[in-house]
């Protein structure tokens, strides 16, 4: 079995490895560009984690590992591009730096290329493999949309937005475990468990994100704090904040987030104000920990020994406590 270092060299050595130099450079240079902004490749890490844990070849589950980050990377692209963000990771989004069309059409074909790792390698159980997938892709599609449509109505519940992240962002997470079990020949019952791990983290691993975008160190958290407060998003604060605040907070809240003012810092103070009043934060800390408590429980079903899920607890337990 691989120690988490190991699984990490192997997935930054897997990127290091492609090629730089495929034409037309118009297209492929926003792809390169896109892929060289780094992160942490969580989903590739979780793919050969998995496979590992179940006993598979790492090397015939390689391809499957860039696909699924290619295909991330692909949905950042074109979710740069929807939602007119001018930065990803601290640098320029391909729409920004190139143009609109750009975006596109690299996006595009990122998607094509995440295919085409995935054919790359003959597998018994390739049909089950390429049917997670694009069911994965069809949902990832399907949370977006309903973000979007979230921008424009007052009736979202916390039980839609969970429903939204779910799509969005937890499902990818686990096609990666499930992708990785599956390339390993594990039995169902395995697949399926760690695909409800992953699932799991994924709403973890979005509350996460509202938390620390609401409350995170702008110098540890790599970003401005307090941007979904501007831009007026429903996150698991605001919807929480709703359903426990009186009725002059919650009008208070919605004329906030209907409006972008000319200065948004005292918005942003009311609203981590009202938040505070209503313990939000400890509440969403709660939900986090939940979450990630049904994870490791279901982790610990897995016939493997605890050794052997070291690497992937680890994984687990780093997604849900980064800076604050």
């Amino acid at each position: 079995m691989k120690t988490l270092q190991e699984l990490q060299a192997t997935v930054q050595a897997l990127f290091a490895s492609l090629p730089a130099d495929s034409q037309p450079a118009t297209l492929y240079d926003p792809i390169h560009y896109t892929l060289s902004l780094g992160g942490k490749r969580i989903r590739p890490l979780l793919l050969l984690a998995a496979n590992d844990l179940c006993g598979g070849n790492l090397e015939q589950a390689s391809d499957a590992a860039i696909g699924i980050e290619v295909f991330h990377n692909f949905t950042l692209l074109h979710d740069d591009l929807m939602d007119r963000s001018p930065l990803r990771r601290g640098q320029p989004t391909v729409y920004r730096k190139w143009n609109e069309n750009t975006a596109v059409l690299s996006g595009d074909t990122m998607f094509a290329l995440a295919w085409q790792h995935l054919l790359r390698r003959p597998h018994p159980r390739l049909q089950d493999i390429l049917q997670t997938f694009n069911r994965t892709a069809i949902e990832v599609c399907e949370g977006q949309q309903y973000d979007m449509d979230f921008e424009t109505r007052t009736d979202v519940s916390l039980d839609d937005y969970l429903h939204m992240i779910r799509l969005k962002t937890a499902v990818l997470l686990a096609c990666a475990l499930k992708l990785g079990a599956l390339y390993a020949q594990a039995p169902d019952e395995e697949v399926e468990t760690l695909y409800q791990i992953g699932l799991n983290l994924g709403l973890a691993f979005q509350l996460q994100d509202d938390l620390l975008d609401a409350y995170g160190d702008t110098t540890t958290f790599g970003k401005q704090t307090g941007t979904d407060i501007r831009d007026n998003k429903k996150t698991y604060l605001l919807l929480r904040a709703l359903e426990a605040g009186d009725a002059e907070q919650r009008a208070t809240l919605r004329k906030l987030f209907s409006c972008t003012p000319q200065d948004p810092e005292p918005k942003v103070a009311t609203v981590l104000d009202i938040y505070d009043r209503l313990h939000i934060r400890p509440h969403t800390e709660q939900a986090i920990a939940s979450y990630l408590d049904q994870a490791h429980a279901l982790l610990r079903t897995l016939p493997q020994s605890d050794a052997d899920k070291e690497p992937l607890r680890q994984i687990m337990q780093s997604l849900v406590n980064r800076n604050r």
